[in-house]
């Protein structure tokens, strides 16, 4: 029996973080739309409610038909799933004079009650929302509550419903991770026996029954996802596994061998193919974004399904999918939150069955796994980086010197981050250990780089823009570079790292010097939404 918690997602952009924070306890869970829970599954053992951007009185609001968890489950609301039970089963919930946004202090006001068990009398929670509960319904008490919040958690008197009027999910909430700890592990009973290594022991033979004899072909990227999916399927079926790894010439600078080299450490079978020239000639003087994107796409398929076919015997397609890629692409709201990036239509075309060793997993989860199967590091922490390369990167039409300039620029910027550490502590220290980066704590203090603090990084060359500049005693008219760097949980939203003042001169500085062609850099103040991580 693998024991799960179901997360019922009502559109909350934090759902994902709070499955993040449930499997930190050691714990399986599955996110599923408000309307889609698992009747009569036997690995149930307790339930969770989003947030979400509607208030529970309005007409389009999602409604849940308790009757198939009420009373066969512990439920903790959040936030609106919190303003849901207490509307549904007779409360009162009200729009508030203003909307409750940012950190406020919780006074407990039942400490033996188990889900608030070791919190300290007053503790600092995180709020957004714009209703409040007006009234409990009959048979509920409050057992905390802010300044400006009456009921920021309540209590049933004789049922195992919890709800909390604020995020616990969060960073910002300092007992956040202990009250899911309540309910999860104390509440709900959960043997906490989901781990990076468990994982591996249990997918492996997966992987062995699912595969049989037969042949698997993996698209490498280089990234951490194909990365490690690729050593999970080498522990499980060794040479039967072919890993392709496509150069199309749109990659950081040196990394096609540099991932060559990685991957022949890590003993896996990989075939190499450069077709960067293809990719290049394709793409002449196409400017549009979505259709560099469709260019690059069908080239790799073209060039991945030709050098499959020289593999005789493959029967299945590996891909290193990963778990907020299947949490449906249009969010329950209708809104697109994040596109699926994969091979496209390949397993069809090539008559192939689809295999994904990492679809359960969180990207920190992805990253743990690989450290239990003693992946190098560099390799574990890579940042994300976009399918279509650099193209997306280079605002106009690709050239192969437009790609020289960007890979030099970024390659200083990279290298950079990586070289320059600070010193971390408080809410910062506690997000960069939960993101799973090596780091040793003294004195409530932690040493790491500023490229493992941020989610992406990476340079854009604004090809099609001049800027004046001078150097020496000439006059030069060349491209301006900007900068991006963002920190994030999961992608959906990003803020822009603040980075230090004394790093982004050196780096401008060292750009502008040595790289050929430009003569002018910019840093991305930016966050996500409005904008993108991406300029394309």
């Amino acid at each position: 029996m693998q024991q799960k918690i179901i997360i019922l997602d009502f559109g909350s952009q934090t759902t994902q973080l709070i499955g993040r924070r449930v499997r930190e306890l050691n714990t399986f869970c599955e996110i599923l739309p408000y309307n889609k829970f698992p009747k009569d599954d036997p690995d149930v053992i307790g339930v969770i409610l989003s947030g979400s951007p509607y208030s529970v009185y309005e007409e389009r609001a999602f409604k849940l038909d308790f009757s198939a968890i009420r009373g066969r489950y512990p439920i903790l609301g959040i936030c609106y799933g919190a303003q849901l039970m207490a509307y549904t089963f007779g409360g009162n919930v009200e729009p508030e004079g203003t909307r409750e946004y940012g950190r406020a202090n919780l006074e407990t006001m039942e400490e033996g009650n188990p889900l608030l068990q070791g919190f300290a009398p007053r503790s600092q929670v995180w709020m957004s929302h714009g209703d409040t509960i007006t009234r409990l319904p009959e048979g509920f008490r409050a057992i905390a509550s802010t300044s400006t919040v009456k009921y920021a958690a309540y209590a049933a008197n004789d049922e195992q419903i919890w709800g909390v009027q604020y995020h616990p999910e969060v960073f910002h909430t300092a007992d956040g991770t202990l009250l899911l700890r309540n309910f999860v592990v104390g509440i709900c009973g959960s043997r906490q026996d989901w781990s990076p290594n468990s994982f591996v022991e249990q997918t492996v033979e997966e992987l062995r029954a699912q595969v049989g004899q037969d042949k698997v072909i993996l698209g490498l990227s280089g990234g951490v996802d194909s990365s490690v999916a690729a050593v999970l399927l080498n522990k499980a079926i060794g040479e039967r596994l072919t890993c392709i790894f496509v150069n199309n010439g749109l990659l950081r600078k040196n990394e096609f061998q540099q991932v060559m080299d990685d991957y022949k450490v890590l003993g896996l079978n990989v075939v190499g193919v450069d077709a960067s020239q293809k990719f290049y000639a394709d793409l002449a003087g196409v400017t549009e974004p979505e259709k560099k994107r469709k260019i690059i796409g069908r080239d790799f398929i073209e060039v991945f399904e030709a050098e499959a076919k020289k593999i005789e015997g493959a029967r299945w397609l590996a891909q290193g999918t990963i778990y907020p890629d299947r949490i449906e692409s249009l969010n329950i709201t209708g809104k697109v939150i994040k596109s699926h990036h994969n091979v496209g239509g390949l397993p069809e075309k090539m008559g192939l069955k689809l295999c994904e060793p990492l679809k359960w997993l969180f990207k920190d989860e992805v990253r743990r796994v690989g450290r239990s199967m003693g992946m190098p590091e560099h390799l574990i922490t890579r940042h994300p980086f976009p399918g279509p390369g650099l193209a997306v990167r280079i605002l106009g039409d690709i050239t192969p010197e437009k790609v020289r300039v960007l890979q030099d620029a970024d390659d200083i910027f990279i290298s950079s981050l990586r070289r320059y550490k600070t010193r971390l502590s408080g809410e910062e220290a506690r997000r960069v250990l939960a993101a799973g980066v090596p780091a040793d704590m003294r004195d409530g203090e932690i040493e790491v780089s500023l490229y493992d603090q941020i989610w992406q990084a990476g340079a854009i060359l604004l090809s099609d823009v001049k800027s004046v500049g001078v150097m020496g005693d000439e006059r030069t008219y060349e491209n301006p570079v900007a900068l991006r760097a963002v920190t994030s949980s999961d992608a959906m939203t990003a803020d822009w790292a603040h980075l230090p003042y004394d790093f982004l001169a050196d780096v401008s500085n060292r750009i502008i010097r040595e790289v050929r062609g430009v003569n002018r850099v910019c840093y991305d103040v930016s966050s996500k939404p409005p904008a993108t991580i991406e300029w394309e």
